[in-house]
């Protein structure tokens, strides 16, 4: 029984843990690391406080997806005008391609410390690497890949436990509430909600959704019976299980950079190079190995989902022909949005902008525009009839509401004392 518990669980891991991983992109490592470097570990607390609103927020999209066979753009359709649809998608571009570019420049920072080789060379071999990988492979091949890369995460924990730290005061950071008291610790909030509850996953993970039925044989549009409870149960596993992750990780991420870079009187930190650079003395080289190598690798994981959630959300608002299944010539409108949004990613490291600064402000894009995308999610998910009699459940709903209502909270008050 044991084992068939243990095996059906691995074989639900899909689009929830791959969503997950993503979650911990360069971009988020970059504001997990500036957290830990300028508070110490004040900010431990927003990882078990952000897990199961990111969680709810991630099931309410992949059941959308599940139930209705559609990506989540093509779903507010009926409840958005277009216009203010079209806006979403634009910020949403926005947003994602200086993520993009900053996710690269952190990338190309660690190849170059791991290498010597210079930056702006590996800038564009990623660029140019993840761009052919996607229009080239079919969605099951990268996947595949991108499963794999989420054991790369693994990294940071790792690091955090060669320090050694005191796991009394770890402890006692972790659930003491530290609230925001200047503008700096509110973008700080608001930074962390965003990069962590962030307006590219749900798109991601509602068109994973219909990927993975189609890989499997399965059209669900064309199917009288929708996504069951089997699949249901087993998809909710495999998102608990990706969200638990990025925030395990964030928490790591964060308590490690506290331990050094804090406590050391590091609290500004330019580049991902330089954060690398910063742990060398105070956690050795190994630490510094797995801090650099965990950022490539995350970055192959994230780059793709940052350009196919925007691909996905513009071509579901036009009607385009989508999928990661599609050859180039049946969908070219959707695969140029990709090439465009990783070529200007490219584009944007050449004009001297820096990355982490670009990273978190980007965060900060996302946290401003989660909660106006979260507050459609919560209609659609409640209407019994787009979601064919099978609505989100009273407790997903509420917990995504008090996820909404915290995100709209915290940017009102990030403005409020700016």
């Amino acid at each position: 029984m044991a084992r068939k518990l243990i095996k059906r669980f691995f074989s639900a891991l899909g689009p929830g843990v791959v969503s997950g991983a993503a979650d911990d992109d360069p971009s988020g490592i970059a504001t997990y690391s500036i957290a830990g470097a300028q508070l110490g570990m004040s900010m431990l607390w927003m990882a078990w406080f952000t897990w199961p609103l990111m969680s709810a927020v991630q099931m309410m999209c992949a059941r959308i997806g599940m139930v209705t066979g559609q990506g989540l753009a093509g779903i507010l359709r009926q409840k958005l005008p277009k216009p203010l649809l079209v806006t979403f998608c634009v910020a949403l571009l926005i947003a994602n391609t200086i993520n993009i570019a900053a996710d690269l420049a952190g990338m190309a920072d660690a190849a170059e410390l791991l290498t010597g080789w210079n930056a702006y060379f590996f800038v564009v071999v990623f660029g140019l690497a993840i761009g052919v990988a996607i229009v080239r492979f079919r969605y099951h091949q990268i996947a595949n890949v991108l499963k794999w890369l989420a054991l790369s995460l693994f990294a940071y924990i790792i690091t955090a436990f060669m320090l050694h730290p005191d796991w009394s005061e770890v402890a006692h950071a972790t659930f003491t509430l530290s609230m925001p008291h200047d503008e700096a610790t509110w973008q700080m909030m608001v930074a962390i909600l965003g990069t962590t509850i962030s307006p590219y996953l749900f798109f991601w993970q509602a068109a994973q959704e219909v990927e993975e039925e189609k890989s499997m044989g399965r059209r669900i549009r064309t199917r009288k019976n929708t996504a069951g409870e089997i699949q249901l149960t087993d998809r909710m596993m495999d998102v608990g299980s990706g969200t638990l992750l990025s925030n395990v990780v964030m928490f790591f991420i964060i308590l490690t950079t506290a331990l050094t870079l804090n406590k050391h009187g590091i609290t500004h930190i330019g580049t991902s190079k330089e954060a690398a650079q910063a742990l060398k003395p105070l956690a050795g080289d190994l630490a510094t190995l797995l801090y650099t190598v965990g950022i490539v690798a995350v970055g192959f994981l994230a780059i793709p989902t940052l350009a196919g959630s925007s691909a996905y959300a513009f071509a579901e608002t036009f009607d385009w022909s989508h999928g990661l299944d599609e050859k180039l010539k049946q969908a070219r409108a959707f695969y140029g949005v990709i090439i465009l949004s990783v070529l200007c990613g490219v584009a944007l490291d050449f004009v001297g902008i820096n990355p982490v600064q670009a990273l978190l402000w980007s965060a900060v894009v996302n946290g401003v525009l989660a909660p106006f995308v979260m507050l459609t999610i919560l209609m659609v998910a409640s209407d019994k009839k787009i979601m064919k009699d099978k609505p989100s459940s009273l407790l997903n709903r509420m917990v995504v509401a008090l996820a909404t209502l915290i995100m709209f909270a915290a940017a009102v008050g990030m403005f409020a004392v700016m």
